[in-house]
């Protein structure tokens, strides 16, 4: 049945990569999802995409191509319009007489060959590379045009004198999509750039001579170049319009949400506005949905703790809790395990202020305080609908707190957030809230705080020590710095000479036992909770980062300045 279904498995077979209940195993999930086969052979973990591709190069007899450091000439990009080389996952490599050496996912796509032959009027010799790589390739070599075209708009609106009224920038902005004002295109090309540039939000801050716009990127602020002051509130105008919010309200505080389509994915923006002293400030979160399609295999958790892990969520009932400031990968945590526990068996109800990613086979119902649909409520209403799993965005007062216990107490599984340091000083926080701690001692399971660091560059880690203080800060000792793979990244295009290059997350999984809950219901403080965590087998925030540094993903620096408050050991 593979064989008929995709040849390039036969040649992973034969290579012993894979078996074939391996291959039908995927075939299956790639029916179900939609997914490419050789996406689905990667998720399950059982091929990279990079050797998938080898071997549809290698069965169709196409050369294989790795772009991870091809070096391609101005001259060549700019034969192909970066619009087409976006569309069709296709780069241009070379040049050599009238033959265009081209980068393809599918070299056997005659459509596509015959469409660039028309476009580009030259014969095309197709090579294969895996799409991820062309992707990435194309926002490296297009990406500086595309940049470029930022730029040279923002000189345009610097040079001409325009004045923008708020009378015609608001009927000009309502105009459709493809228009071609100016503000459309400016506001259009940042959201592009910035997922290009895989940012997290867009802030586009209004003061007294400019309006600054920083891009988040693993966590960490870059400001673009300033846009002129006078095109502040057309550019405030577009975002509301974009987000269907009422562009006459100036004073008050205002959310909306933008649904886009950037090299053809989907992307979800939810918008927020404040007043500040020179205009609206806007804040552009940007929600990846591929980003919640994780498994809770990808969080990156420790083999002995990621069996813990599973233990723990195929409970039947109780609390468990993911802790950690704004912007710690807490939703991510959360949405993958629903995500592994949702089957067509159970019911899972959320209830989120706001749903920030639309789950299929889950019913989410969002907060809306105009009209008293709090979490409270919510919860309330929900448990009449018999569900096993319920999802509370976040314990915020003693009524959400409360009527969260009681519903783990009656036999249902309940995960939610609290903003605290680390796991067990979330303990101490319901009771601060006013969960009596017979309660909290009873119904919760596990506390699980979490931090995102970000991981060194694959492209350009290299070894390098860490400095004496950082070994001492992380309690590390000189014998078991020896065993260490030290890495740091060097800095290269890949990483914007950063030397990083995405985040991972480190974990504090704390479980309850016989002892902790002794403590809860004695009000110990969590300093004392902690001494009996840890003396139980927890591994710290600290303890769970230094094992990343240990392997090399990402720096001791970059451990500490993230859990800092440890105080060290």
């Amino acid at each position: 049945m593979a064989k008929a279904r995709n040849d390039f498995t036969d040649v992973l077979v034969k290579k012993k990569l894979i078996s074939p209940d391996q291959v039908e195993e995927a075939v299956s999930m790639a029916a179900s999802t939609g997914l490419r086969l050789q996406d689905a052979l990667a998720k399950l973990n059982y091929v990279p995409l990079l050797e998938s591709s080898r071997a549809m190069a290698e069965h169709s007899g196409f050369e294989f191509m790795d772009l991870a450091n091809a070096e391609i000439p101005k001259a060549v990009t700019e034969l192909v319009p970066e619009s087409i080389a976006r569309e069709n996952f296709v780069l241009p490599l070379a040049l050599e007489g009238n033959v265009m050496k081209i980068a393809m996912t599918d070299p056997t796509n005659i459509e596509a060959l015959d469409k660039l032959r028309f476009v580009l009027n030259r014969d095309i010799q197709p090579v294969l590379a895996p799409q991820e790589q062309i992707q990435e390739a194309i926002n490296r070599n297009y990406g500086q045009t595309e940049t470029e075209s930022v730029d040279s708009m923002l000189v345009e609106f610097t040079d001409t004198a325009i004045e923008f009224t708020q009378v015609d920038s608001a009927s000009a902005l309502a105009a459709d999509e493809g228009s071609d004002a100016p503000v459309i295109r400016l506001v259009n090309l940042i959201i592009s750039e910035a997922v290009a540039q895989r940012a997290s939000d867009i802030h586009v801050e209004p003061f007294g001579d400019r309006v600054r716009i920083r891009y988040r990127i693993d966590g960490v602020l870059v400001e673009r170049d300033a846009v002129p002051r006078r095109l502040q509130s057309a550019l405030t105008s577009r975002i509301k319009i974009m987000s269907n919010i009422d562009i006459s309200e100036k004073r008050r505080p205002q959310d909306g949400r933008i649904k886009m389509t950037v090299a053809s994915k989907h992307f979800d923006l939810r918008v927020s506005l404040l007043p500040s002293v020179h205009g609206q400030s806007t804040v552009m979160r940007i929600l990846d949905r591929g980003n919640i399609q994780v498994s809770v295999k990808d969080l990156g958790f420790a083999e002995e703790e990621y069996v813990r892990f599973q233990n723990i969520i195929k409970r039947p009932n109780g609390i468990f809790l993911v802790t950690g400031p704004t912007g710690s990968g807490k939703t991510t945590t959360l949405y993958a395990v629903l995500n592994e526990l949702n089957r067509p068996d159970r019911k899972i109800i959320t209830a989120e202020d706001p749903v920030e990613y639309y789950l299929p086979g889950i019913n989410q119902v969002e907060v809306k305080h105009k009209i008293g649909l709090d979490f409270a409520r919510i919860i309330r209403s929900m448990l009449r609908q018999a569900p096993n799993i319920i999802l509370v965005g976040e314990i915020r007062d003693k009524e959400t707190a409360e009527i969260a216990v009681q519903a783990s107490l009656t036999g249902h599984l309940v995960f939610s957030t609290l903003h605290t340091n680390d796991a067990p000083s979330a303990i101490t926080r319901l009771t601060d809230i006013g969960v009596p701690p017979f309660l909290t001692a009873s119904s919760v399971i596990a506390v699980m705080a979490q931090r995102l660091v970000r991981v060194n560059c694959p492209k350009c880690k290299e070894p390098s020590m860490p400095t004496e203080a950082e070994l001492q800060a992380a309690g590390i000792s000189p014998e078991k710095a020896k065993t260490g793979n030290f890495m740091k990244g060097r800095g290269c295009n890949h990483c914007r000479q950063g030397g990083y290059r995405g985040r991972q997350a480190i974990f504090e999984m704390m479980r309850m036992n016989g002892p902790l809950r002794e403590l809860t219901f004695a009000q110990a403080p969590a300093q004392e909770l902690r001494r009996k965590a840890r003396a139980g087998g927890m591994h710290t925030l600290l303890d769970d980062g230094v094992l990343r540094v240990m392997k090399g993903n990402t720096t001791l620096q970059e451990v500490l300045s993230i859990c800092h408050s440890e105080g060290g050991h």
